[in-house]
């Protein structure tokens, strides 16, 4: 298994990472994803540690902290082989403090998720979303104690705007406190949205992107084809208006090359999928999920090999679609050069 820094850190990360959001089967939404009990995911557990996965991803509402609890039950006794990854922000309770980033509750929600995964300390501590009504020097500075007081290693955002995060680093850098150094974002050969502007910053900020959904929300398992009814057991029938939206010309554009490619590499759409996304700037880790080991196995498959240049290409023809401005390259950089020469 290959290992990557995690943005401007010296945080080792494998360039493949478990999402545990299938564990525990509790709550409407996230509960949908899967009921993976203790048991079950210490056999998932095992696999991902022979394969060389040491990073297992869950947040505090996934099935209403049962992913967490059983992740923890699964890693008891060999948490210094594990690297664990939660988040909080998004609401636990009805109560006013049971959701955000202020001081109170993201102490409350690192000591939950502490006690929830058996553990003294976490290695990634994400906000899940950003809380525009907490003054962003409050929530800096409350993750900065918690690293102090080594309950933290590091700290990342996840589904930020690049402005929010931009003015969440500055934030820190201007009174010396921690900084995010992972950016967990939703990517994927049908939806490519974070290249247009938090790939350059992460990569002029050194943040690391932990790839969420890299499967398009469950549209390229290779279960979908052009012309064929959604399968009977995909989670898209109750989860799709949930998930980020994809555009059905893109999807099946992007299928029919995956499937070629499957053909001339022996390799399943999701491996060549995920592949992909391994080749990108900026990328650190890819969350991969699943349900059994067979489906867990057959996503280890994604690393190992690699796509060729042209098959490369074919994909990126396929995926690409035209930013908004002012993403879209109106004015190419040799020719903006030429009309602004530089003062002598």
């Amino acid at each position: 298994m290959e290992y990557r820094r995690l943005g401007a850190s010296g945080m080792s990360v494998p360039v493949l990472s478990f999402g545990a959001a299938t564990f525990g089967g509790r709550g409407e939404l996230f509960g949908a994803w899967g009921d993976t009990d203790a048991r079950q995911a210490g056999r998932l557990v095992d696999i991902c540690l022979d394969a060389g996965v040491t990073m297992f991803d869950t947040a505090d509402v996934y099935s209403d902290g049962a992913s967490e609890e059983a992740l923890g039950a699964a890693i008891r006794g060999r948490r210094d082989r594990v690297l664990l990854s939660t988040k909080a922000t998004l609401p636990t309770g009805p109560g006013p403090g049971d959701a955000g980033s202020g001081r109170a509750r993201l102490n409350r929600a690192v000591e939950s998720s502490l006690r929830r995964l058996g553990t003294d300390y976490i290695d990634l501590f994400q906000l899940h979303a950003f809380d525009a009504g907490t003054p962003v020097d409050e929530v800096v500075a409350a993750l900065d104690d918690l690293v102090r007081a080594g309950k933290i290693r590091y700290l990342g955002a996840s589904n930020f705007a690049g402005w929010q995060l931009m003015k969440s680093l500055a934030a820190a850098d201007a009174r010396g406190r921690s900084r995010y150094v992972a950016h967990q974002v939703y990517y994927s050969l049908v939806g490519r949205d974070y290249e247009w502007e938090l790939m350059p910053l992460a990569s002029d900020q050194g943040v690391g992107a932990v790839v969420w959904s890299p499967l398009g929300w469950g549209r390229l398992t290779g279960k979908i084809r052009r012309g064929q009814p959604l399968p009977e057991r995909s989670r898209l029938h109750k989860t799709a208006a949930a998930g980020p939206p994809v555009d059905d010309a893109v999807l099946y554009s992007v299928i029919d090359v995956l499937d070629e490619i499957a053909t001339e590499t022996g390799r399943s759409v999701p491996q060549i999928a995920l592949n992909w996304l391994l080749r990108r700037p900026t990328v650190a880790t890819v969350i991969i999920g699943a349900r059994t080991e067979e489906q867990l196995r057959q996503n280890l498959g994604a690393v190992g090999w690699e796509l060729t240049a042209d098959q490369i290409a074919r994909l990126d023809r396929a995926s690409s679609v035209t930013p908004p401005y002012p993403y879209y390259p109106y004015y190419r950089l040799p020719d903006f050069a030429r009309l602004n020469p530089p003062a002598v």
